[in-house]
């Protein structure tokens, strides 16, 4: 669940560690609707036999799709500054997909708050440090910096 922070209380957050996110489970089909989206429609990611004779041993999540779903899990950990209109993506500083998602598999993301900043009266720019972690893997599936912008009343 977001956490509404006042803008006089910004500084407090900055190395804030967020809760992890609910696990989520990709599926075939999910990996399906993303190919068709993106018309990325590799046999790793779409066909199961194929993908069972490649060092994966079955079918794997984009990493977009993985990275896509960032949007998803912030909405549980996500720090809102007080009287929010708007929130906008800006980016990623780092990205780095360092193992894969096994179709069945699965995720959730971890968060830590690096820097909260107000750029412009009511413009507050946040980096987050985000990683998603496969269940039962050593490994996360990626790590990255994600860049985005508040506006507040």
């Amino acid at each position: 669940m977001p956490q509404v922070i006042k803008k006089t209380e910004i500084d407090q957050y900055i190395g804030h560690v967020c809760e992890p996110t609910d696990w989520f489970e990709v599926t075939q089909e999910q990996v399906n609707q993303f190919a068709d989206c993106t018309l990325d429609h590799q046999f790793i990611h779409i066909d199961p036999e194929a993908a069972a004779k490649t060092p994966f041993g079955g079918t794997i999540a984009h990493g977009f799709l993985t990275l896509s779903m960032l949007s998803h899990f912030s909405e549980s950990y996500n720090l809102l500054i007080d009287g929010i209109y708007m929130g906008v993506n800006k980016g990623f500083d780092k990205v780095r997909f360092v193992a894969p998602v096994r179709v069945g598999s699965k995720i959730r993301c971890h968060a830590t708050v690096v820097d909260i900043s107000e750029k412009r009266p009511g413009q507050f720019d946040f980096k987050v440090e985000v990683s998603v972690e496969i269940e039962g893997n050593d490994k996360p599936a990626l790590v990255a910096e994600w860049l985005s912008v508040q506006m507040a009343k």
